[in-house]
């Protein structure tokens, strides 16, 4: 809580309560059986958390990028899988609520920030994912309505959310012809895939998500046409600050158990934690811990102040955050010995929890190619 407000050290104190009481005592028993805890996200909406950074006057908390990282993050020390779909879920109701109309954000933002209803953000596609200009599905025009098809990959919440944020294709090839249509469950010819079986991950569903036809009111599309790239791209902005404090949390929680598993087990006859080597192996998981958040909560600032950088920046915390606090939970399992290898143990789920945010909101080699091209254009 170093270098935070008063305030935001009274939400990091509710979230790390919320998330030692509501979520981890579940948190295996969600990955087992694969449960999307919708109640649990419920009570957290009645926190604020189900639209952190969203304008109060349609249900949200108003809070700050800085105040939503300090709150992700605490959560995810309870639960990595089920804070990541939140953060997604958050993503797309800002969505909503910054490029809708005033029609837009009333008719759907209350129902989402208190989590009566949940949304999934449709960018990816089978031959789409970082590559994501190319996308290929279609929307036409036809009077006051679009008429979509085609299908979306790897959707986090496809199938069983309520609200479906698309970027589908209004015009020709490239990001100029990307436009942003919200779809709701139950139009008609909106179909979805199987439910994905996956390494991490699994308190949430993934299923593709399908268009065959669908009929969608021109008043559902958010912004202009051709708008669509723009908003994709400023709510992944957030996204990555949001799935890297997501890491932080894995991270944090991981520095934690290694602590304690070091104080307990011996091993030739004394405690682990007398080993130097592993002393040092600690204190470098909290140092890289400490630097990936700083670096985290430096791009939050940047973001919600509309630096110029803050895409680049947001970029480069993606990068290190994620990669390094893999590293940190990894390392962790490895001071576990054996039994970090144990679904006993909680070590193993926030590595495969964690894993996938190398991959997600652009993947660390796109976060890469965006600072190196940043840098290279002076």
């Amino acid at each position: 809580s170093a270098g935070l407000t008063e305030e935001q050290k009274e939400f990091q104190k509710v979230a790390l309560d919320f998330a030692a009481k509501e979520m981890a005592p579940h948190m295996a028993e969600w990955d087992e059986k694969e449960i999307f805890p919708v109640e649990t996200m419920r009570k957290a909406a009645q926190l604020g958390f189900g639209g952190i950074y969203v304008k109060p006057d349609v249900g949200g908390s108003g809070l700050s990028r800085l105040d939503t990282s300090v709150i992700f993050e605490a959560l995810s020390t309870g639960c990595t899988s089920t804070t990541a779909y939140m953060s997604i879920h958050n993503m797309c109701v800002w969505m909503i609520d910054t490029f809708g109309n005033e029609e837009q954000r009333r008719k759907f933002c209350p129902s989402l920030c208190s989590m009566e209803k949940f949304a999934s953000y449709c960018l990816t596609e089978p031959g789409s994912g970082s590559d994501a200009a190319s996308l290929l599905t279609s929307a036409q025009r036809k009077g006051d309505t679009y008429v979509l098809n085609g299908s979306k990959a790897f959707i986090s919440g496809g199938g069983d959310t309520d609200v479906y944020v698309v970027m589908c294709r209004t015009g020709g090839p490239g990001p100029k012809g990307i436009s942003c249509l919200v779809l709701e469950k139950g139009t008609p010819g909106l179909s979805f895939g199987k439910k994905e079986k996956k390494v991490g991950w699994n308190s949430q569903p993934t299923r593709a998500v399908i268009f065959e036809d669908c009929v969608v009111p021109v008043g559902n599309r958010l912004g202009a046409e051709g708008q669509g790239f723009n908003i994709a791209m400023k709510g992944l902005n957030g996204g990555r600050i949001n799935i890297a404090s997501c890491s932080l949390g894995a991270a944090h929680a991981s520095v934690l158990l290694a602590q304690e598993h070091l104080t307990v087990r011996k091993q030739f006859g004394e405690p682990l934690a007398n080993n130097q080597y592993l002393q040092f192996r600690l204190a470098e998981m909290a140092t890289r811990l400490v630097a990936a958040r700083l670096m985290v909560r430096n791009a939050a600032r940047a973001l919600q102040e509309g630096r110029e950088d803050a895409a680049v920046l947001c970029s480069m915390a993606k990068l290190f955050a994620t990669d390094e606090c893999f590293a940190i939970c990894n390392q962790a399992l490895q001071m576990h010995g054996g039994y970090g290898y144990l679904k006993d143990y909680a070590v193993q789920q926030f590595v495969r929890d964690i894993r996938v945010h190398q991959i997600l909101e652009g993947t660390n080699e796109v976060m890469r190619m965006i600072v190196a091209r940043n840098l290279l254009q002076g």
